[in-house]
């Protein structure tokens, strides 16, 4: 229990102001997170369309091995995880990763099951909808994207092609990133973020006592002493002089402590009267 007054004027305000920074600095990080996380799904999704667009030539003319090209070399790019197309059937036709090739997807994996939940699979997703976050085999945190490969007018009408115009998907495109740079930044802005939060705990309790201290505290001693002189019948002490509450207080407490010391005089004049009187008589 918080006995003296000092305890009680600055221990719960500091406990306020430190839970207030607390709550504000974690909802500023949540909401940072997020931000940094869609701005990371935002930028794979433009990165698959681009290699969407980028194989588009080499599929129209059914240049498997261009296509292939394409695929490994993004696949070895710093922080790429896999790359991979797969039929409307699910079997991976190119792979970053060989071993992956004719290899048939399972459907109920993260990625797929987002379109598969359903007897019929969805053929369409939102940009978000397409990200998933997932760990893979080697224990890696990656964020991946699917995008559709629809059949284009260009597709179906290609001589090389024999796609039915009432085909609406052709394939998919799988492409996973490292959360690794994502985390590592997160992680930055986490220590960055409590170092942020000591100093302005430090600051502001620090700042918010010195204050109490020296506008609040002080006088409040000040009185208290001078209330105890007056009870030890010091009744010569000044009152502290303040021009707030406190000050009217002292003053009203030494307007009192006069008054006693008038009335107590009283009895001792009168009674010196008396002798006085008693001796003037004999």
């Amino acid at each position: 229990m918080l006995k003296s007054f000092a305890a009680k004027a600055t221990v719960p305000p500091a406990i306020a102001v430190t839970g207030f920074v607390v709550v504000c600095c974690i909802l500023l990080y949540s909401v940072i997170k997020t931000d940094m996380l869609n701005d990371a799904i935002e930028h794979e999704t433009n990165l698959a369309g681009t290699i969407v667009k980028s194989a588009r030539y080499a599929m129209l003319k059914d240049d498997r091995e261009t296509l292939r090209n394409i695929i490994d070399n993004i696949g070895q790019q710093k922080g790429v995880e896999h790359t991979r197309i797969f039929n409307k059937k699910g079997v991976i036709m190119f792979s970053a990763h060989t071993e992956d090739v004719n290899k048939l997807v399972d459907k109920k994996a993260a990625g797929c099951i987002a379109c598969h939940t359903g007897p019929v699979p969805l053929t369409s997703m939102g940009r978000m909808e397409q990200a998933r976050r997932y760990i893979n085999e080697q224990g890696h945190s990656v964020i991946a994207i699917t995008v559709p490969i629809y059949n284009e007018p260009d597709c179906f009408n290609a001589a090389c092609h024999v796609h039915s115009p009432n085909l609406k998907l052709l394939g998919t495109l799988d492409i996973g990133l490292s959360e690794e740079p994502l985390q590592k930044t997160l992680g930055t802005l986490r220590g960055r973020m409590i170092v942020f939060c000591v100093m302005v705990l430090i600051l502001t309790v620090g700042g918010v006592s010195a204050l109490l201290l020296r506008n609040v505290l002080l006088p409040i001693k000040e009185l208290a002493n001078y209330v105890a002189a007056i009870k030890r019948g010091d009744a010569n002490r000044k009152a502290p002089a303040y021009r707030d509450e406190i000050g009217e207080l002292a003053c009203s407490f030494e307007e009192m402590a006069t008054r006693l010391k008038a009335t107590q005089s009283e009895p001792e004049q009168l009674r010196s009267a008396e002798g006085d009187g008693a001796d003037s008589r004999s």
